[in-house]
């Protein structure tokens, strides 16, 4: 079982979530997260995370 996770938002954060008002916090920033995660090369095209290179 996976755990909820308490994460503390500075300022600027927070004003930047007002800009998904319906959805949920949690779903946004897990978004962003995959998306910079993508765009850093961490996944493959299909979402998986790329194994670490020795």
């Amino acid at each position: 079982m996976i755990r909820p996770l308490t994460v503390r938002l500075d300022p600027d954060t927070s004003r930047l979530l007002r800009l998904y008002r319906g959805q949920q916090p949690a779903t946004v920033l897990a978004r962003a997260v995959r998306l910079l995660a993508t765009t850093d090369g961490h996944l493959d095209p299909a979402g998986n995370i790329k194994p670490r290179r020795p």
